[in-house]
């Protein structure tokens, strides 16, 4: 099973509803039978009355139900930062990304498990090993997750709520709901003490400095693909979003006293509603929601972090694909100069479509990338080569993995690293081949009087390296 924190540290942190272990946990009142997140405002029950679980997952599989006060499926997420193995992590990702959304019948499950390069059989003893639950019930319960989010958090009919959290038919939806929260749909919706919203409330464990990281979004921003306001003084962020198949925006507007931003949501016309959660995922990789950053603050060394800031976030790009092709525009030149070239590919190759009332650039689809000539772009014509050949490429395979673009004649590993740590959200990426990080750790390595050994430092910074990346990309101007 994953760790979780000592049950000392559990009884601190619930005793003080300490938001920095939101997620981390939860906890279970044996004598009211559910499970609460460790900031729940209810009365603290009795330590003899609580049993601590690693996820909600776990808790639900005791026989728990969800708090309506204090709401689970609100929490950030944890999984991807417990140290679980490679094999889960890309499986659970897979599986919030909605590839069990079927139902998870045995024709899904062998899909899953081929992407995974594992068989059917190992996939189900993994999940039971580490998490003690199969992955259709890990499924289930993420759908009905969310569609509790939904249902608290928006007017949507009951109906588009099933289809948005990923359940093939409403008779499915009410069954799982009602075999799992002893409640039905309609119920539920009863019992809101907000008033609907039509935006969602996605949680974070502090600290979380959004500034910088609106800093580093404004700096390589698409005019009409990504844009910023404010509310309340809090900044927001804004943009196009397209993910299989699903034209859609979003904009986060920050609220620091509540640890969350709050999140409107347009989509397309006619657009596929069973792609919402994914959409939903996509926006807390991009916005990197789900990071445990104490845990990061930990194993980075204090001499190559700038003292006295916060840690910065690992800032997402809309997908692997946009990542890709921001580090092949990227290689050898300026920020300024590959924003500036980013923005001519969107204009010449992306598509314009209003949707949610709202004139928008979309990033370009793979096939459209493919077939461009890229006259607009003042570069050699070796990128663009490698610009249309991932286009053909992804557009003919949709999953190909990032380690598979290496492939491609014009990208390379820094390529590749690049958008494994934008593109995916993988929180161990080390650029050490990057210019800035290099200038940045030989400046370190003279003001120590001692060589710097990369691979060594990468093991030790692991697996949080991306935070040790955009950390030395942060301090590249400062007076240090």
């Amino acid at each position: 099973m994953p760790n979780i924190p000592t049950p000392q540290a559990c009884r601190e942190a619930r005793l003080s509803r300490d938001a920095r272990f939101d997620g981390l946990f939860f906890v279970g009142v044996l004598t009211t039978g559910i499970y609460c997140r460790p900031v729940c405002p209810a009365v603290a029950p009795k330590e003899e009355n609580v049993r601590y679980f690693a996820s909600a997952q776990a808790a639900a599989h005791a026989g728990l139900r969800p708090c309506l006060r204090c709401r689970p499926e609100s929490a950030p997420g944890s999984f991807a930062w417990k140290g679980t193995g490679t094999t889960l992590e890309r499986a659970l990702k897979l599986i919030d990304q909605g590839l069990l959304n079927d139902g998870g019948d045995n024709q899904a499950m062998e899909h899953l498990a081929e992407r995974l390069g594992i068989s059917s059989r190992y996939l189900r003893r993994l999940f039971q090993e580490q998490l003690g639950l199969s992955p259709k019930q890990y499924a289930d319960y993420q759908r009905l997750l969310f569609a509790k989010q939904l249902l608290h958090q928006t007017d949507m009919k009951i109906t588009d709520v099933a289809m948005a959290a990923g359940f093939g038919s409403l008779r499915r939806f009410n069954e799982v709901f009602r075999d799992t929260l002893q409640l039905t749909p309609s119920q539920l919706r009863h019992k809101r003490s907000v008033q609907a919203q039509t935006c969602l409330l996605l949680n974070y464990r502090p600290p979380y400095d959004a500034q910088a990281m609106l800093a580093f979004f404004r700096l390589r921003a698409v005019d009409g693909m990504e844009w910023f306001t404010s509310q309340e003084g809090e900044p927001c962020y804004g943009r196009t979003l397209r993910l299989n198949g699903l034209l859609a925006w979003f904009e986060a507007c920050h609220e620091p006293e509540q640890h969350r931003f709050r999140v409107r949501i347009g989509l397309a016309d006619g657009s596929d509603m069973s792609q919402l959660r994914p959409f939903v995922m996509a926006i807390r990789r991009i916005l990197d929601l789900d990071a445990d950053m104490d845990s990061v603050a930990r194993r980075l060394p204090l001499g190559l972090v700038t003292e006295g800031k916060a840690l910065p976030r690992l800032p997402g790009a809309g997908s692997m694909f946009e990542a890709a092709c921001r580090a092949i525009l990227g290689q050898q030149v300026s920020v300024k100069q590959a924003t500036q070239l980013l923005g001519r590919l969107v204009r010449e190759c992306g598509e314009r479509r209003t949707v949610a009332g709202r004139e928008l650039w979309f990033f370009p689809a793979a096939g459209a990338l493919a077939q461009a000539t890229l006259d607009e772009l003042r570069m050699p014509g070796s990128r663009k080569e490698a610009l249309r050949a991932l286009g053909a490429r992804l557009d003919a395979e949709p999953d190909t993995g990032a380690d598979a673009m290496l492939a491609i004649k014009g990208i390379g590993p820094w390529t590749v690293n690049y958008a494994r740590m934008r593109g995916e959200g993988d929180p161990n990426v080390l650029l050490v081949g990057d210019l800035v990080v290099r200038k940045r750790l030989q400046a370190v390595s003279q003001r120590q009087g001692e060589t710097i050994d990369t691979d060594a430092l990468a093991k030790q910074v692991a697996p949080w390296g991306s935070y040790l990346t955009l950390a030395l990309w942060a301090m590249e101007d400062s007076p240090s």
